[in-house]
């Protein structure tokens, strides 16, 4: 009997362990059934090429060593490889919580997993030498978002939340506009006001703010007095966005405007317009956009936008503006206008691209080979941006740049254009 209650007993502890072992399967499924399906979203974007790399959910040493084997079964359903990592660098992008003492998965490619290990190679060595500086390592945690598919407008969130770094944007764009120079600032002052029918926001002796679409302005200044010899080439041009192309191109020809380019209508095409010049050879461009693959981002910005009615009636009236700045670098000047400024891309015509600076002002960046004008180190103009913050703007350039230009409240970017705040 002894012995066969002995059985009785064997069994059921046999019993009770693969009932224990079930219910720890059974929960262990349960617990990873999230970190799962984030590293599958996260694979399929990979896959796409929409992400180079992806980190998956950070766990424990423990953790990680349990979900190995699901990370592989994922990597592998993707076509994709798996790197541990189990000693990440500290950078801008993350707080150094989510990361310490903790380990997760990157996937990628091999080409891919093989920039993420020159990244951190590049900056253990730099932690190593205690060379990893604030501008270094900002700029490595721009390199890591890259990899990772980060949009800039998401690393500069992250770079702002996790270090002083802070953009333009953070201090409230409430206007914009653009400032140009002459010689003769009557004649200017009168073909603004008489000629296109601008209304006059404000003016002084030698200065006069014209309103082009809501809260975005014109501002002609005269020359005396304006640090500006005149020599300088204009390097830039002013779209005025218009429904009314036909009525704006029949009202120039009657009033004797020089137009350099006729209005062109192209059914389909991404955009009609005209070109005319002012009085010392600053380019005007009447334009329209339409529903187009390049335009749909910008098409849907300009559509709950409001004209603006000049002195000349209802029909003439605009709608937006983009001030197009003509660049020998234009990767220096993406960099510069969605990293410093913060400013996002509404339209992108491969070698132009658009960027919003204010509800009703767009800057357009060009390849000086290819537009209207040409890319030249001086210009004879600036670009205003009104902020609803321009002192703690103007506290956070002294702190944080050596540039003298800078710390008074203008920046000059990659071009050689100078934007004043």
């Amino acid at each position: 009997m002894r012995v066969i209650h002995l059985i009785h007993i064997s069994r059921r502890l046999s019993y009770l362990l693969i009932l224990a072992s079930l219910l720890a399967f059974s929960c262990q499924k349960r617990e990873f059934l999230k970190e799962s399906g984030q590293l599958e979203s996260f694979a399929e974007m990979v896959q796409a090429g929409v992400k180079p790399i992806a980190f998956g959910p950070a766990m424990t040493e423990a953790e990680a060593s349990l979900f190995k084997a699901e990370a592989e079964r994922i990597a592998g359903k993707y076509g994709l490889e798996i790197l541990l990592e189990t000693d990440f660098p500290e950078t801008d992008l993350f707080p150094l919580t989510a990361t310490q003492e903790k380990q997760f998965y990157i996937l990628g490619n091999s080409n891919s997993l093989l920039a993420y290990q020159s990244w951190k190679e590049e900056v253990e060595g730099l932690i190593s030498s205690q060379t990893y500086t604030k501008d270094i390592r900002r700029s490595l945690s721009r390199r890591l978002g890259r990899l990772l598919g980060y949009p800039t407008d998401h690393m500069n969130d992250l770079l702002g939340e996790n270090s002083a770094f802070r953009d333009v944007e953070d201090f409230g764009i409430q206007g914009s506009s653009v400032h140009w120079y002459y010689r003769d600032f009557p004649k200017a002052k009168n073909f603004y006001s008489e000629k296109l029918g601008l209304n006059i926001a404000s003016e002084t002796d030698s200065s006069a703010t014209f309103q082009l679409a809501g809260d975005s302005y014109l501002v002609l200044h005269a020359l005396k007095g304006s640090g500006f010899s005149g020599s300088e080439p204009k390097s830039v041009a002013l779209a005025l966005l218009s429904d009314h192309l036909q009525g704006w191109y029949q009202h120039l020809l009657e009033q004797n405007v020089t137009i350099k380019y006729p209005l062109k209508v192209k059914p389909g095409g991404p955009h009609d317009g005209f070109v005319a010049v002012d009085p010392e050879g600053y380019l005007l461009e009447f334009e329209a956009f339409y529903q187009h693959p390049e335009n749909e981002i910008l098409i849907s910005e300009l559509q709950n936008l409001s004209p603006t009615a000049t002195s000349l009636g209802k029909e003439f009236s605009f709608k937006a503006t983009v001030v197009w700045l003509y660049y020998q670098d234009m990767l220096s000047a993406e960099n510069f206008i969605q990293e410093s400024m913060g400013l996002t891309k509404s339209a992108d015509q491969g070698w132009a691209k658009i960027y919003k600076a204010s509800e009703n002002g767009f800057i357009g960046l060009v390849d000086g080979l290819r537009g209207m004008n040409t890319y030249s180190p001086e210009k004879l103009v600036k670009i205003g941006l009104d902020l609803e913050n321009p002192g703690p703007w103007e506290n956070y350039l002294k702190a944080n740049s050596t540039d003298s230009l800078r710390q008074a409240r203008t920046f000059r970017d990659a071009g050689g254009y100078i934007f004043t705040f």
